[in-house]
């Protein structure tokens, strides 16, 4: 296959690239490499792999590399509340008008793969799982975009759409505003983490097991085409205060406690079942236990303050 990847050199891309890579696959990867990173230096090599430096806004060059095209990963994104909120024009016009023109653009006969969020659940109701029927009700500006970008999406046909739990674990291009990639980094370097809403719950999920749900998704498109699939570990439906036990587990001289002294702006407090996309073939390969020992490794190597998202 011949597969764009927007934000191809972002947090996901930067895994999902090199496996696409290994698949055979040749792969375009547009990003604007915004946060100076160097995360596919390491694929350079590969001569199935070309990287454009643009914005994704740019609907002439979107024109032009879609070209010749057969499956589209558009996962250039201003990621989070908080970065969303500190520049909502860039926002809105990177991860809902510039898909908009993408999803014009592409022929018809050109596949996508586009990453939602389960932020998009918004506020859940106690001890009820959320399912890709369930009403979305997304709290936050980033949430909104991601909801009415997967709405319009989903209507262009020849679509699949991901509703990806909380992602964590390690990357080239590593984020720490992720809540498992924070909690653990703040374990390994203060040893000690004040919670907020610690009762609230949600989903996890690997990087890589993401990178495979994409990779899934070009294998079964004909069967899972024009739907949403939540993408998570079922056994993995945990509050905040249950992760830092986890953490603990591993690190036995965390210390945790619980304070009034914030509050997540996506609300994300919900349980998920990701039945639809097991019965569809795909099973996570990576536990949450597993990626917090990765993680603890990691971060001997990451520098305080690297890394950030906004």
């Amino acid at each position: 296959m011949r597969i764009l990847v927007t934000g191809g050199a972002g947090y996901i891309g930067s895994v999902l690239v090199p496996m696409l890579l290994q698949d055979g696959h040749e792969v375009i990867v547009l990003d604007n490499f915004m946060y100076g990173q160097t995360s596919l230096l390491d694929c350079c090599h590969n001569t199935k792999l070309a990287i454009v430096r643009g914005d994704t806004r740019n609907s002439e060059l979107i024109q032009e590399i879609t070209k010749g095209i057969d499956f589209i990963f558009p996962l250039a994104c201003i990621v989070g509340a908080p970065a969303c909120n500190k520049d909502p024009t860039t926002a809105r016009t990177t991860n809902l008008d510039a898909i908009k023109t993408l999803m014009r653009i592409r022929g018809r006969g050109q596949y996508v793969v586009f990453p939602n969020t389960n932020s998009g659940y918004g506020i859940g109701r106690s001890d009820i799982y959320c399912d890709e029927d369930s009403p979305l009700n997304p709290v936050s500006f980033y949430g909104q975009l991601k909801v009415e970008a997967e709405n319009f999406i989903l209507r262009c046909g020849n679509t699949i759409t991901l509703r990806l739990a909380t992602v964590f674990g390690i990357s080239p291009r590593m984020r720490l505003d992720l809540l498992v990639n924070d909690f653990v980094y703040r374990a390994v370097n203060d040893r000690s983490l004040i919670l907020f809403e610690g009762h609230f719950k949600r989903n996890y999920i690997h990087i890589r097991d993401v990178a495979r749900a994409f990779i899934h998704c070009i294998v079964n498109f004909e069967k899972m085409k024009d739907q949403a699939y939540n993408v998570g570990l079922s056994d993995a439906n945990l509050s905040k205060w249950e992760l830092c036990e986890e953490i603990k587990k591993q690190l036995p001289g965390f210390y945790f406690a619980e304070a009034p002294i914030g509050e997540d702006p996506d609300k994300r407090n919900y349980i998920v079942s990701n039945a639809k996309i097991e019965a569809a073939g795909f099973m996570p390969q990576v536990s949450l236990q597993d990626g917090i020992a990765e993680l603890i490794k990691g971060f001997q190597v990451i520098q305080p303050k690297q890394f950030r998202n906004a």
